[in-house]
């Protein structure tokens, strides 16, 4: 759950169909708090989650993840970091691979546990920058931009040597993320919409100097009351997960603008990337 100890004040203004000029005026002394352990992801966004009718549950989408996914852990076992409500290890261990999870949030766990299928996966609730599965791995992986929610540096790097400590030789790390929309920043602007309607206003903010960035929601309900809220995240480039890559003694296998394999681009709005451990460590 989030609270704020002082409200922000959204100031939007519509100029033509298309075009959203956001500004977020808050005091500084605006602080978001976790009021549960399950950081961001508490009962609130849990509840709510599965019901989004977003591209990345659309039925196509989960079904070419899961043919890459499935093809790269081959017979062996796999571990999806941020598992969440099992969007992806549900379908995934439907196809014969055996996945393990880790995650922080219970709650969302608890809404994979209810699915049929999710009972029989097993979940380490922890941090995934530093919480390990026993034994080893073919596979490993992060989709839908969540290698984000490691908010520092320092944790992503963590993240990336604690995954190649625990895959075997020849086993794989992938990472599904967006490409910092920087280019979309107007000048002197640090905010990009990416969602406007008649109720909900919804924008990612940016700090280029510490790659700190948010994606933040405005919502009227019925009778006309606000809800503001606001996730932290840390934007990274694709160069720079290849440098923690190296770093963790992995290296870039393949690079694709998506799970479909489509090319990777300067026009690419997302990628999604394969390490492999080398056969010799």
């Amino acid at each position: 759950m989030i609270t704020k100890t002082s409200g922000p004040r959204l100031l939007v203004t519509l100029a033509g169909r298309d075009e959203m000029h956001v500004r977020l005026r808050a005091p500084r002394d605006t602080v978001l708090a976790v009021t549960d352990d399950d950081g961001f992801f508490g009962e609130s966004v849990a509840a709510a989650y599965d019901s989004d009718e977003g591209e990345m549950f659309g039925a196509d989408v989960v079904g070419a993840t899961v043919d890459m996914l499935a093809n790269l852990a081959g017979a062996g076992r796999a571990l999806e970091l941020g598992i969440g409500t099992g969007r992806i290890a549900i379908p995934l261990a439907r196809r014969g691979v055996p996945v393990h999870g880790i995650d922080m949030s219970r709650a969302m766990v608890a809404r994979l546990r209810a699915k049929p299928g999710g009972e029989s996966i097993g979940v380490t609730i922890g941090d995934f920058a530093t919480a390990r599965a026993d034994g080893t791995l073919t596979l490993a992986y992060l989709v839908f931009n969540t290698i984000m929610n490691l908010t520092t540096q320092d944790a992503q790097v963590a993240c990336f040597a604690n995954v190649a400590d625990q895959l075997e030789p020849g086993g794989c790390f992938v990472v599904e993320t967006m490409v910092p929309d920087l280019r979309l920043l107007p000048p002197g602007q640090d905010a990009v919409p990416f969602a406007t309607g008649p109720n909900r206003w919804a924008f990612d903010r940016y700090d280029v100097v510490t790659q700190f960035m948010s994606s933040n929601y405005f919502e009227l309900d019925g009778d006309g009351r606000g809800r503001y809220s606001s996730t932290p995240f840390r934007y990274v480039w694709p160069s720079e997960l290849d440098l923690m890559a190296r770093m963790a003694g992995l290296r870039l296998r393949e690079r694709w603008a998506g799970w479909l394999r489509e090319p990777f681009t300067a026009e690419s709005r997302k990628h999604v990337s394969v390490w492999e451990k080398p056969a010799s460590c």
